[in-house]
């Protein structure tokens, strides 16, 4: 209920705006708890967010901490460590929820769709054979299974149990990483 009437970032969840005018979302949340912001995992240059108006649970974006709207203005460090936190959300997806595919994508300025279109972030999109059903097409509404924190904390625990995991995640303690197997 409250993903529905506050977003866990300060915003409104009627307009989809964050705090106040002018100010960029992707450098507030960083300054928010883990839990708070619903960061999965920091890095040194980026960070790893799950998005607060998913496509589908699990999506996730992955976002520079320093404010760049263009992707050939990033520093190599930067660039490899992006590129680095996508690959591991891609393998961290698959081993949460065993998604049939991942889109990977950049919205580069408000023309190309982008939401926040001053600030650079990649999506990660977990994709099901079958997963736009009556809702989103008709309703334009997508039902997730489970909250947003709830999903957060899946994630982080998967994240940081897998193999050459990069950054630093903080799963909420007490809770179990591993998926429900039907």
């Amino acid at each position: 209920m409250s993903y529905i009437t506050r977003s866990p970032r300060g915003g409104d969840a009627d307009t989809g705006k964050t705090g106040e005018p002018g100010r960029d979302p992707f450098i507030e949340v960083p300054k928010m708890s883990d839990e708070d912001g619903l960061i999965v995992a920091r890095g040194e240059t980026v960070y790893c967010v799950l998005n607060l108006y998913p496509y589908n649970a699990g999506h996730m974006m992955v976002v520079p901490f320093r404010k760049e709207k263009d992707l050939e203005h990033l520093t190599p460090e930067e660039s490899a460590e992006l590129m680095l936190f996508v690959q591991h959300s891609i393998r961290t997806l698959k081993a949460a929820s065993r998604p049939d595919a991942v889109n990977v994508g950049l919205n580069l300025g408000k023309a190309a769709g982008g939401s926040v279109g001053d600030h650079l972030h990649v999506h990660v999109v977990p994709r099901w054979s079958g997963d736009a059903n009556f809702m989103t097409v008709i309703e334009g509404t997508k039902v997730l299974p489970q909250t947003l924190r709830q999903t957060r904390a899946l994630l982080a625990g998967v994240w940081g149990e897998l193999e050459n995991a990069p950054g630093v995640c903080r799963p909420t303690p007490g809770t179990a990483s591993e998926p429900e197997v039907p």
